[in-house]
């Protein structure tokens, strides 16, 4: 099978399986990030360092902590049993005390940071859903139209007299501004098309859905790139091309997540202070 098919036909799995799972029933949802979780923080754990003892404790932390104190919050069902999963991760640290080997500092730090970076917005996500399926639907369908937008616009830019303006070269040598602006007008669009379809009727406000929508794109968008930067940044740093294999053509778990992972905590943000208004 050629490389375009081998792509073609992972991307429409992955699209599926994220979209059915939103749509067809939260706890699929929920067993589906904790498992994508899991594997973006075995990819980030084997490109910072070498397998160690402490990586497993910490990626099943991913799931014997975050999510179920996520899964408290949102359905709102407390069970003091568990609060003892915030003793895993208390385990993981203190587990340095037996390690003769390994340096403390940058163990704790590769555990905090995949914790934070990787876990909890993974988690976050199951909280949008739960407010409404739709506005966590519409997170990913206006990352993939403005990764699209910014794609189509930047390489038509190129050709242009004069090329286009690079944003940050030395991170993500084909990244442009004017593929950003692309990528935020295509994205801005498709969320005026998407609040016509009352995708975003739970943070609805009268007078101001336009608006709402505007800001909805806006933010997808703006962080969604920055989340796409900041995981070049990190490939460039630790000198890969791609984080995994999970998907054939799409590279890892990290590759097809980046910008989702900075763009959905900012969106639930965005989201909770209009419910709260």
């Amino acid at each position: 099978m050629s490389e375009f098919w081998k792509r073609t036909l992972s991307g429409a799995v992955y699209v599926g399986v994220v979209v059915g799972s939103i749509v067809y029933n939260e706890i699929i949802f929920l067993a589906l990030s904790i498992t994508l979780a899991f594997l973006a923080l075995r990819e980030y754990n084997s490109l910072t360092h070498p397998r160690c003892t402490m990586d497993f404790w910490s990626e099943m932390s991913a799931v014997l902590c975050v999510f179920p104190l996520v899964t408290v919050w949102f359905y709102g069902h407390f069970n003091p049993w568990t609060l003892l999963t915030l003793l895993l991760p208390l385990g993981v640290l203190i587990a340095e005390l037996w390690d003769k080997n390994g340096n403390p500092i940058i163990q704790w730090g590769h555990f905090l940071v995949g914790q934070m970076m990787i876990v909890l917005p993974f988690a976050l996500m199951n909280v949008l859903c739960h407010i409404d399926r739709y506005l966590l639907l519409a997170v990913f369908v206006l990352i993939w139209v403005n990764d699209s937008g910014a794609y189509c616009v930047g390489m038509l830019s190129s050709k242009l007299p004069g090329g286009n303006h690079k944003m940050f070269p030395r991170v993500s040598p084909k990244k442009s501004w004017e593929g950003l602006i692309g990528g935020i007008v295509f994205t801005i669009g498709t969320a005026f098309i998407l609040n016509h379809f009352g995708w975003f009727d739970a943070i609805a406000k009268e007078g101001y859905e336009l608006l709402i929508a505007c800001g909805f794109g806006l933010i997808v968008s703006g962080f969604g790139t920055l989340g796409d930067l900041m995981e070049s940044l990190f490939k460039r740093t630790v000198g890969v091309k791609d984080s995994g294999k999970f998907l054939p053509g799409h590279g890892g778990v990290l590759d097809r997540f980046d910008s989702i992972i900075l763009a959905a905590p900012v969106i639930l943000i965005y989201v909770t202070m209009l419910i709260l208004c």
